[in-house]
């Protein structure tokens, strides 16, 4: 889908653009949206079969991309992946960590393998390319980063293994960047995404009744789609929210705010 009306009205047209976990989901999208405005767009993720496919299906569409295998949570990777867009393209203008990775487990059982393999991604991998692209950003004077966190990370999903910790670890380090490189011109914001239907979990919706039980959890009473969350990391990414910085936008349908309304009131809510 292109998108509607004049897409330079978010100043993003030749600026590179980083995102990670650029292969499927929500980086597959944001990655789209982002060359439909203009952008140069650097494609990272370590599925190289993947990457190739997005790219090829971007560049058929006209798109500036730059595809390069990289493995977010190894530090040489990370480095190389940003040594290869600074002789490329130069400068990014905006790094959107996406990249993630769940493996289920309760606290009391979860393997200290998995733990830290989710850990080593979903945080340490945001912090090693905030590093890897915000010290070009830092000398230029401008920037922004963008952190694709989770409401995982503000209410605990149980048997999730470390994911909650992970994601509630990316709003304190968003906010911590925010306040540590905001005098040098760099931005940080965090993306919280809801239920959001993804080629991971698309298979649960096949089960009957099942997405119109899920949707009954959101205020706007409907699953989020990738595009909904990369059209607000295209804005957070972009010189039109200069002023936004260390903010956590929740992209969840309303589900954050429907509590009360779970709690059973008969001939009052619909939802219980």
């Amino acid at each position: 889908m292109v998108m509607s009306g004049d897409k330079s009205w978010l100043e993003l047209h030749e600026r590179v653009c980083v995102v990670t976990g650029a292969a499927s989901g929500i980086g597959a999208s944001v990655a789209e949206r982002l060359t439909q405005v203009g952008a140069r767009v650097v494609l990272l993720d370590r599925d190289a079969q993947g990457l190739k496919r997005m790219q090829d299906q971007l560049q058929t569409q006209g798109a500036q991309t730059l595809a390069v295998t990289c493995d977010v949570s190894d530090a040489a990777s990370v480095q190389a992946a940003a040594e290869k867009v600074q002789s490329t393209w130069g400068t990014a203008y905006a790094l959107i960590n996406n990249a993630g990775l769940m493996r289920s487990g309760g606290l009391a059982d979860v393997s200290l393998d998995d733990w830290n393999a989710v850990l080593a991604v979903n945080l340490t991998g945001y912090m090693l390319c905030a590093r890897a692209f915000g010290s070009a950003m830092r000398a230029a004077g401008e920037g922004c980063i963008v952190n694709v966190a989770s409401i995982s990370g503000l209410f605990p999903q149980s048997h999730s293994g470390a994911y909650s910790a992970s994601k509630a670890g990316v709003l304190q380090m968003s906010r911590q960047l925010a306040v540590e490189w905001g005098p040098q011109g760099v931005r940080s914001n965090a993306i919280c995404p809801g239920m959001i239907r993804t080629a991971l979990s698309a298979k649960f919706y096949e089960e009957p009744g099942f997405e119109a039980k899920r949707s009954a959890f959101t205020a706007s009473r409907r699953i989020g789609a990738p595009q909904d969350i990369a059209d607000v990391a295209m804005f957070l990414a972009s010189p039109r929210s200069s002023y936004v910085n260390g903010a956590e936008l929740v992209v969840d349908g309303g589900m954050s705010c429907m509590l009360m309304d779970m709690v059973p009131r008969p001939g009052y809510n619909q939802t219980a």
